[in-house]
């Protein structure tokens, strides 16, 4: 904790600040500082346990995602309060995870929205590498019926799964795109130059668009 509190940046932190996040640690010095611990459980839990989010980041990189149990893995995704960390726990843990299927289900269709937000995460995952099962029209008709309405995360984490299943399967990819054009979700969202829109028609017309020129 003493040396995560060396490597504290103001500036980093203000950056950080406007994303949701309180922490401010550049991420480049954490990720060395856990190449340098290498792989340690038990460390991993007791900075968890500390509820300090740059501690928290640092637990999920030098943590073993298979040795969380189902309901600890629960416990942790609804104590982490800040979008990085719930983010990083999701992509590098509970996807590797024995029990990221049914944290997937449960999560989805949970009454808070950020764990919602989780669920939906682990669909797009699963839309991108294993659809096999899945009932992609089901989830048309899930983002079509909710989407406008939910809040942030949740509505992003919808989005980014409605664009994935326009962009990987060409069978869904009108409905996709008329679902995207009629609810405009996104549609104003500042881009940066260089940078593809999050909306849902641009990004799977790109995204398309780059498959095909490969």
């Amino acid at each position: 904790m003493a040396e995560l509190a060396t490597l504290e940046d103001p500036k980093a932190r203000e950056v950080n600040a406007k994303h949701g996040d309180d922490h401010g640690v550049n991420l480049g010095k954490l990720r060395a500082l856990a190449k340098r611990l290498k792989t340690q459980q038990d460390l991993a839990r007791e900075l968890w346990r500390t509820d300090d989010t740059a501690a928290r980041l640092l637990a999920i990189l030098i943590c073993r995602p298979k040795a969380f149990e189902r309901d600890e893995l629960d416990t942790m995704l609804r104590e982490a309060r800040t979008p990085k960390v719930q983010d990083w726990l999701v992509n590098y843990v509970v996807k590797n995870n024995t029990y990221a299927e049914e944290l997937r289900v449960a999560w989805s269709a949970d009454p808070d929205p950020v764990v919602a937000s989780a669920g939906w995460a682990l669909t797009v995952d699963r839309v991108a590498r294993k659809p096999e099962g899945l009932d992609l029209g089901g989830l048309l008709d899930v983002v079509e019926a909710e989407m406008q309405d939910a809040p942030d995360r949740l509505q992003w984490a919808m989005n980014h799964c409605l664009a994935q299943i326009g962009i990987d399967h060409a069978e869904h990819r009108a409905r996709a795109m008329d679902i995207g054009e009629r609810l405009g979700v996104l549609k104003d969202y500042p881009t940066p130059p260089n940078c593809t829109s999050p909306y849902a028609p641009v990004w799977i017309t790109e995204m398309v668009r780059r498959q095909h020129a490969t």
